[in-house]
C-alpha cells in the first residue's frame, strides 16, 4: 500500500478530446469561410446583373428613340433584361440556400462540439472521483491492518504506561512511512484517546471522542474485517485541519472475531491529498473549469480553486442519473459522475463535478 497519494490522472482522457476540439474549430472556420465566399460571389453576380439590367434599360430607351428601325434591337434588350432578372433570382436563391445550409452545418458542428466537450468533462469527473476512491480504498486497508498490530492490541487490552508508550512509538513509526496521515489514535471503548502517533504535535491523549459519528459507528462494527469511513470534517484536536477519518475495531488477539477492545482511528490529511487530485485534472485553460468533489449532500469537499470547501453546497441537476452533463440557464456547462467505488470500498455517494464557464 502506498505511503503517499501516488496516483496520476489518466493522460488519455484529454488527448483525443483536444484533437476533437481542434478539428471542430477547423471545420467551423472553413465553413464560415465557404459561407463568406458564397455571399461575396453572389453579391458580385447581383452587381453584374444590375449592370445588365441598366444596359438593357438604356438599350430600350435608345431603341424607342430609333422608332421602327430600333424594334429588333428592343427585342434583344428585353431578352437581356429578362436574362439579367433570371440570373439575379438564381443568385439570390443560391445565397439563401448556401447561407441556410452552412448555418445548419455550423449549428450541427457546434452541437457535436458541445456534446464532445460535455462527454469529455464527464470522463474527467469520473477520473477525479475514481482517483480518490482508489486512494481511500487503501485507507480502509491500512486501518484494518494496523488495528491488528500487536502493540496496538496489547495497549487496548491493558493500557499501562509502558504499553501506551510502546503503542504511541509504533504509531509514530507508521506515520513516518505513511505521509498521507495527520495522526493515528487508539481509543478505548468509552471513546477516550489513550495513545497517538504525534503526541509532540497533537495533544489528543486524554480527550474523549465518544460523541463523534465515526466513533459511534466504529463501536458497533461486527468484526475486525469491517471499517468505518467518516465524512470529511474539520477536526479541532488536529488544529482544525480537514480530515477524513477511517476506523476499525481493535480486537482480542488481533483476530477478526475476537472480543472488541477499542477503536483505531486514522486521520487522512484530506485537504492536501484532495487538492492534488482536483488540481491535477487536465482541463484546458480555455474551459475556465472548476473541478470539484462533492459529498452525498452535494457539499463541496474539494475544489480546484480552493473556494467553498466544507461550506458550499452546489445545485446539481442529477435527474436520477449517475453521470451526465447539461447547460444551466446561464449557459454554464456542468458535468458530473457518481463514485463507482473501488474493490471493497463502496464509496460514500460522492460525485466528481466539473463546472465550465460559458
Amino acid at each position: 500500500m502506498s505511503a503517499a497519494l501516488g496516483l496520476k490522472a489518466k493522460p488519455t482522457a484529454t488527448e483525443p478530446a483536444d484533437d476533437d476540439s481542434d478539428i471542430s474549430a477547423l471545420i467551423n472556420r472553413l465553413t464560415a469561410e465557404v459561407n463568406q465566399i458564397a455571399v461575396d460571389k453572389t453579391k458580385s453576380i447581383q452587381q453584374i446583373t444590375n449592370q445588365m439590367k441598366m444596359l438593357a434599360l438604356n438599350a430600350l430607351i435608345e431603341s424607342s428613340r430609333a422608332g421602327a428601325q430600333g424594334a429588333g434591337f428592343a427585342v434583344v434588350a428585353q431578352e437581356v433584361r429578362g436574362v439579367g432578372q433570371q440570373v439575379e433570382t438564381i443568385a439570390r436563391e443560391l445565397e439563401s440556400q448556401l447561407t441556410k445550409r452552412t448555418g445548419d452545418l455550423v449549428a450541427s458542428i457546434n452541437r457535436m462540439s458541445q456534446r464532445s466537450r460535455g462527454e469529455r468533462m464527464v470522463d474527467l469527473s469520473l477520473n477525479a472521483v475514481e482517483l480518490i476512491d482508489r486512494n481511500l480504498y487503501e485507507r480502509t486497508c491500512d486501518v484494518r491492518w494496523w488495528a491488528t498490530d500487536s502493540a496496538v492490541v496489547d495497549c487496548a487490552a491493558s493500557p499501562s504506561a509502558a504499553a501506551v508508550s510502546h503503542a504511541s512509538q509504533r504509531l509514530g513509526v507508521i506515520l513516518g512511512a505513511y505521509t498521507v496521515y495527520l495522526d493515528l489514535w487508539l481509543c478505548d471503548l468509552d471513546g477516550n484517546v489513550i495513545a497517538n502517533g504525534r503526541a509532540d504535535r497533537f495533544r489528543a491523549v486524554g480527550q474523549n471522542v465518544a460523541h463523534t459519528k465515526w466513533f459511534r459507528e466504529a463501536k458497533t462494527l461486527r468484526s475486525g474485517d469491517d471499517y468505518v469511513a467518516g465524512d470529511v470534517e474539520n477536526q479541532p484536536l488536529l488544529g482544525n485541519a480537514q480530515v477524513a477519518t477511517y476506523c476499525a475495531s481493535v480486537r482480542a488477539g488481533g483476530q477478526a472475531n475476537g472480543a472488541p477492545l477499542g477503536v483505531l482511528a486514522i486521520h487522512f490529511d484530506w485537504e492536501a491529498q484532495a487538492r492534488a487530485i482536483v488540481q491535477g485534472v487536465r482541463v484546458g485553460d480555455s474551459d475556465k473549469a472548476r473541478v470539484l468533489l462533492v459529498d452525498s449532500n452535494l457539499r463541496v469537499i474539494a475544489a480546484s480553486d480552493g473556494q467553498g470547501i466544507l461550506s458550499e453546497r452546489i445545485s446539481l441537476s442529477l435527474n436520477g442519473q449517475r453521470s451526465g452533463f447539461y447547460q444551466d440557464r446561464t449557459g454554464t456547462l456542468v458535468a458530473f459522475h457518481a463514485t463507482p467505488g473501488y474493490e471493497t470500498y463502496r464509496g460514500l455517494g460522492w460525485y466528481g463535478v466539473i463546472v465550465c464557464g460559458a
